[in-house]
């Protein structure tokens, strides 16, 4: 049977057919070289089966990379990474948070601004030279949900609202001239259309093109906690309710390792594993 009459089963449900090519770019994307991208994918290929998971051809790719390399398998884990940034949305709010810091921005995260007609609690505000952003996150726990129109519709009414309130008050300093959705999941047809209608920035795993979160992250080396392979899931969580969101925080402070009794061996290979994800050479 050829790779391509096979039927996989994705997240949210539907069968599509197989796709090597995905696979491949997906692997390559680590910066796995040619040989592991060719030895995974012909061990993954022989294991097909019809309406296999996407679940599973994903568990399988990830425990062949982590045995070459643990840093590798980290990368191709981090959609899956984003999402146990959860159960609450707040996380999430702070790795954007972070994210935008390391792209330049002053960020606050979790604040009650004032709007025209009533007060809103905005995610996260950015500020950058003499404009101000706001931005509103949505964070899903289960794949396979996406953002549909009402979302953009329900934000943009909160930024108008504390648009013409901003804007009003020339102590504010700044202009606040755009809005942002960000979500780690996706956003329909129409949550896009209606956006660039209304001049509403979005940002998805996978959106803007060549520009969403995967390749920001990947672009500047900005990977949350949650994609190590070596921390335990009791360690992230310590960590995230200390605000360590991304991999090279915990590079400068190591000793958050110290209060949870890692041993030195464990300690090193940690460090060594999050060096080499944070090396910017390593996702060109």
């Amino acid at each position: 049977m050829k790779n391509e009459s096979f039927d996989i089963t994705k997240s949210s449900g539907e069968r599509v057919k197989f796709s090597l090519d995905k696979l491949q770019g997906s692997l390559k994307r680590t910066g796995a070289d040619k040989q592991t991208v060719s030895q995974i994918i012909d061990k993954v290929r022989d294991e097909l089966y019809q309406g296999i998971s996407t679940k599973e051809i994903y568990n399988r790719a990830f425990a062949l990379l982590k045995k070459k390399k643990s840093y590798l398998a980290s990368k191709y884990k981090l959609k899956k990474a984003i999402y146990e940034l959860g159960p609450t949305g707040f996380p999430f709010e702070c790795f954007i948070g972070a994210v935008l810091k390391y792209s330049g921005y002053k960020v606050k995260v979790g604040k009650v601004l004032q709007g025209k007609c009533v007060t809103h609690e905005i995610d996260v505000i950015a500020h950058k030279g003499n404009e101000t952003t706001l931005i509103e996150c949505k964070f899903h726990g289960e794949q396979g949900i996406n953002c549909n129109v009402k979302i953009p519709l329900y934000i943009n009414s909160r930024y108008q609202d504390v648009k013409t309130h901003w804007n009003a008050n020339p102590k504010n300093g700044t202009s606040l001239s755009k809005g942002w959705v960000v979500t780690n999941t996706r956003f329909t047809d129409d949550a896009i259309k209606y956006s660039k209608c209304c001049g509403l920035y979005l940002l998805s795993w996978d959106y803007p093109k060549n520009d969403g979160l995967k390749d920001r992250i990947d672009r500047l080396g900005l990977y949350p906690i949650t994609v190590s392979t070596l921390l335990t899931n009791r360690e992230k969580q310590f960590l995230l309710s200390r605000d360590v969101v991304l991999c090279r925080e915990l590079i400068h402070d190591k000793f958050y390792l110290d209060h949870l009794g890692v041993s030195e061996v464990r300690k090193e290979k940690i460090f060594n594993e999050i060096s080499q994800l944070c090396t910017i050479e390593n996702h060109k």
